[in-house]
Parts: structure tokens; C-alpha cells; sequence
């Protein structure tokens, strides 16, 4: 993972689904937590609401973080979909791959086995490289998530954790940013 080449995208973290999903709080914890770096190491960040009017929006702490990013719903870059992948929702993908250059993306968020799946097997298609945050992603059922995992390794996404994604992106220790965002590991 290159954080010159890639962009963070966010896939449903609502507030009415992810109460009734696994784990809930690690991953909200855990999206905010590659925000943050996204954040400071220029990485654009992209957020899917399916649905918002039975689902609600995205977590609060998360739209927070967003909105510092510059990429908040003023920026384009929070966009409502009622289709379960986020690929097709307006040209959404292809308009920031436009406007950033960039084609690696790293995906979080519910529900696991449907539309973080269906967005994962449709940017994989389109030849984007995928790197799917392992726990950064939840679904109703942990069942679901497991299998929905080794589909998308099966079909050629990169499973990784929160931790390597800063890892790579920061790719040396030393500087002010991996101060700064070493201190983030709890």
C-alpha cells in the first residue's frame, strides 16, 4: 500500500446497522483510527450511505473526522447509494480515481458479506488494487464475515489489518507523522 496511490473508503457505517452488528464499537474505533491517518498523510477519504433514510447516516465520530479531512459531504465525497455496491452510485469510484489519479483502495465497513463485498468484487473487476481492513469490517453475523473474507482473498483483495495499513502508508519510523500517529496503537 502506497498513501501517495491510494484512497480510505468507508462503506455504510450508519447509525440505525451498526448496533445490530458484531462488534460494533472496534469497528467504528477502528475506522476513526485510519481516518485519522488518512488525515495527516493525505489520503482521500471516501464514505457510501445505503439508504440513509431507513438507515440514518454515517457514525457521528467518523463524519467528524471526514469534515477535518476536507472531504466531507460540502466536498462530494459522502454520497447515499441504494445499490448495494458503491461502484455504480453516480460514477462515485471513477470520479475521485479522475480527480486523485489514484488507484489502490482501501475499504472498511458494513456489512461485510453485502455491500462491502459487492464493492470489493466490482473495484477488483474495474483492475483497482483492494485492500480490505480485516478489522475494520463487520456484519450481523460473524459467519457472514468470515466467508465473505475468503471470497474477496479468493477473487484477489489484499486482507490486512488497521495496524499494516499506517504501517505501509507511513513505510519509515522517525518522521512527525509516525510519531504521531504511533501514538495511536492502544
Amino acid at each position: 500500500m502506497d498513501a501517495t496511490r491510494a484512497s480510505l473508503l468507508i462503506i455504510d457505517v450508519q447509525e440505525k446497522l451498526y448496533p445490530a452488528c458484531q462488534e460494533p464499537e472496534q469497528t467504528v474505533a477502528n475506522c476513526c483510527f485510519l481516518v485519522k491517518c488518512a488525515n495527516r498523510l493525505g489520503v482521500p477519504v471516501l464514505v457510501t450511505e445505503q439508504y440513509p433514510k431507513g438507515l440514518g447516516h454515517t457514525a457521528p465520530e467518523i463524519l467528524e473526522l471526514v469534515a477535518q479531512n476536507g472531504d466531507g459531504p460540502e466536498g462530494g465525497n459522502v454520497i447515499s447509494k441504494v445499490a448495494f455496491s458503491a461502484v455504480p452510485a453516480d460514477g462515485f469510484i471513477d470520479k475521485i480515481e479522475e480527480n486523485t489519479g489514484r488507484d489502490q483502495v482501501v475499504v472498511m465497513g458494513m456489512e461485510t458479506h453485502v455491500c462491502v463485498l459487492q464493492t470489493v468484487m466490482e473495484l477488483i473487476e474495474r483492475g483497482r488494487e483492494v485492500y480490505l481492513v480485516a478489522d475494520a469490517v463487520t456484519s450481523r453475523s460473524m459467519h457472514d464475515k468470515i466467508f465473505a473474507i475468503e471470497r474477496m482473498r479468493d477473487a484477489g483483495a489484499k486482507i490486512v489489518t488497521r495496524e499494516s495499513v499506517m504501517f505501509e502508508w507511513l513505510r519509515v519510523a522517525g518522521t512527525p507523522e509516525f510519531k504521531e500517529l504511533s501514538a495511536l496503537i492502544k
